[in-house]
């Protein structure tokens, strides 16, 4: 069993990298998403690069994969039909939610308020009630609880919620009505607030296992038909989920607990940067993720990504760990337009998706793309994919004419703006995860990676002056080796909500062992050794009164020698990091969490042959392109025959299997000892 299968389902591509663990060879491969069933897509991706790579699919021992079927399922309002039970008086607790409008002054005037995930007509409540010390001050009443689950089976949802309150600290009648629900309703799956979210404020518990609800019957159906379509073809290695914060979970976990990876897609890109970086020598980065339909940025310090409490799927905010991504509507498939009210070029949020596509793929798309602009423009030659894809460029022309028409300039201007706006859009996003939380970008390198990441990088680390400007080795393929190469993780969190004065350190060391012995059993129910699992720790500090905690990253070690005041020197050093100023208030400590991780791979890159620096052995043609209002003379590279010290200086183009790399007038690139590409201004 020595081959690792990384899959990425994206909205247009598919991409697979099989990685030999022994040797650290590697075959990579896209194919084309299939949306209605994206585990069809997947198995055409398996079968073609076992063949390519002659690899028995019996051989695969591990088979990772980072999906986007329950973030989708999300997006577009797909989740299943969830019944709501909470304590009696708590009936309106998804109406009345938190009073946060989004937007600016007006918004509360134009905010449609979005529909709750559960009903109100299936939302039931129950007698009995826990308080908030954990004891039973009135029994649960089953009769009760008898009538409401009647009254929900007899509405046909298809997915459970228990939420009531003051389960984070005793889920004995969680657990009680559960057990009711599964007797009197088979096949249904039941989620519990106090083991999908063992932590305080009701609100943001019962919206998280809602969500988990929701999405429950949809990745379980995904789960179960590729398991069935994988054993098919002969594969019956481990198949693990890649979770929303970079850690694996086994597929069956993923099942029961599918919040945990609304947002799977993005942190493959994340974790495979992480893998370039520490082969590399790259320490802080932001990538740049820019795929068919979306462009993913996230920011990476030290070789740790920076993780947030929230995850964020349209207007939801659900509490589960989560890489801190942000995503914007821009990609390769983004759509161009002229509104008729204000004449002013837009592009995006709107993808030509992988059906029908940009017009130059020649599937039938007649709408102009960002892709489009870059064919026209002569930044993506004719021939993509190896040769194998031919990109009509003469449909392409006809397509962005008609937004050249609409706002009265040239061709070539047209592509250009169109370029422009999308590169400010991700310019955008950067800033909201560097500038607007306390990062100076010009300290960081950008990665640019997805099938059009490389394509912009040069042009978008221009505006960020974030050098250098990195296009990794199988840019397009990169979230896949991401899934391959990263750890199983899973954790757990608890309220504790005490003033930071009364609370002793040995006691918290005492809780934080306790709840690292249950993570780790998780771990090894899935099969890993104990002595491979590592754990970690994270508190929650705020001062008393304030709405936000600050995490902060904690070892039982520092615990013992420096105490609770080495916690509070921390949040004091972050709090002002964060926002700039202290306060004199006391502090609090409020949540505790403790997070089991398996052992890292460590997966070696390959080292590339030397050369004397000069490139034209991977010359593959002159070409023209048109850059900064003038056509200019540039050269085409193969990327597979780059040897190591090699410069290209721009404008150059330098092609491979699955993407395109640009480099800029006025910039120069490097490759470096594996095989990135490095790009500078000259």
């Amino acid at each position: 069993m020595g081959y690792r299968l990384g899959v990425d389902v994206g909205g247009t591509f598919t991409d697979l990298l099989l990685f030999n663990e022994a040797t650290g060879a590697f075959w990579r491969h896209k194919t084309p998403s299939t949306p209605h069933d994206s585990s069809e897509g997947v198995l055409t991706g398996v079968e073609a690069i076992c063949v390519a790579a002659n690899v028995d699919p019996k051989e695969i021992g591990y088979f990772l994969h980072g999906t986007t079927v329950a973030t989708n399922a999300m997006l577009e309002g797909k989740g299943a039909r969830v019944g709501l039970i909470t304590t009696e008086g708590y009936r309106h607790i998804l109406q009345i939610a938190r009073s946060y409008v989004p937007g600016g002054l007006a918004a509360w005037i134009i905010w449609p308020k979005p529909t709750p995930l559960a009903a109100l007509e299936d939302t039931v409540t129950v007698g009995g009630r826990i308080d908030a010390a954990g004891t039973e001050v009135r029994p649960l009443d089953e009769a009760s609880v008898k009538a409401a689950l009647t009254k929900l089976k007899n509405q046909g949802v298809e997915a459970i919620t228990v939420s009531l309150v003051n389960a984070y600290v005793n889920g004995d009648q969680e657990k009680r009505i559960g057990a009711m629900a599964r007797e009197m309703m088979q096949d249904i799956p039941v989620s519990l607030s106090h083991e999908v979210l063992p932590e305080m404020q009701e609100y943001e518990r019962t919206l998280t296992t809602v969500a988990n609800a929701a999405v429950r019957p949809v990745v379980g159906r995904y789960v179960s038909s590729l398991r069935e379509k994988l054993a098919k073809s002969g594969m019956n290695g481990k198949l693990s989920l890649l979770r929303s914060d970079g850690g694996l979970m086994s597929a069956q976990k993923a099942e029961e607990h599918p919040v945990n990876i609304l947002m799977s897609g993005p942190a493959g890109g994340v974790t495979g940067a992480l893998w370039v970086g520490k082969n590399s020598g790259l320490n802080n980065i932001l990538t740049l993720d820019v795929g068919g339909t979306s462009t993913d940025v996230a920011l990476i310090e030290n070789l740790e990504p920076r993780r947030v409490r929230t995850t964020d799927v349209g207007h939801l905010s659900v509490r589960a760990s989560s890489l801190d991504v942000k995503t914007v509507g821009a990609g390769g498939g983004s759509i161009a337009y002229v509104p008729e009210l204000t004449k002013a070029l837009r592009v995006g949020p709107q993808s030509a998706g992988a059906v029908p596509g940009p017009v130059a793929y020649g599937k039938g798309g007649t709408l102009p793309t960002v892709t489009d602009a870059n064919v026209v423009l002569g930044y993506l030659p004719e021939n993509l994919l190896g040769g194998s894809f031919k990109l009509d460029r003469e449909g392409a022309k006809v397509a962005v004419q008609t937004i050249a028409d609409a706002l009265g300039i040239d061709l070539m201007a047209a592509a250009r703006g169109i370029i422009d706006i999308v590169n400010e859009n991700m310019f955008g996003a950067l800033r909201m995860i560097s500038v607007q939380q306390g990062y100076d970008p010009r300290h960081f390198a950008l990665m640019g990676f997805g099938g059009a990441g490389p394509l912009h990088v040069n042009a978008v680390a221009r505006l960020m002056s974030s050098w250098p400007a990195v296009s990794p080795v199988s840019p397009g393929v990169l979230c896949a080796l991401g899934d391959a190469t990263t750890r199983m993780r899973t954790e757990t969190a608890r309220s504790f909500s005490r003033l930071a004065i009364t609370t002793d350190a040995d006691e918290l060391i005492a809780i934080l062992k306790e709840m690292a012995a249950q993570t780790r059993a998780e771990l090894r129910s899935d099969g890993l050794a104990d002595s491979t699992i590592e754990s970690e720790f994270e508190i929650d500090v705020r001062y008393v009164g304030q709405a936000f905690e600050v995490p902060l990253m904690i070892t039982i070690a520092a615990l013992e020698s420096d105490g609770v005041a080495g916690i509070l020197r921390r949040f004091d050093e972050e709090h002002l990091r964060l926002f700039t100023f202290n306060m004199d208030t006391p502090h609090e400590i409020v949540n505790l969490r403790a997070v089991a991780l398996g052992q890292s791979l460590d997966l070696p890159a390959a080292e590339l042959a030397k050369g004397n620096g000069d490139p034209s052995g991977a010359k593959m043609r002159d070409h023209t392109l048109w850059m900064d209002g003038k056509e200019q003379a540039a050269v085409i590279y193969d990327r597979s025959r780059l040897l190591q010290g090699d410069i290209i200086p721009g404008p150059a183009i330098v092609i491979e299997m699955d993407s395109t790399t640009l480099i800029e007038t006025g910039c120069i690139a490097v490759v470096d000892r594996v095989g990135n590409i490095l790009i500078n201004p000259a």
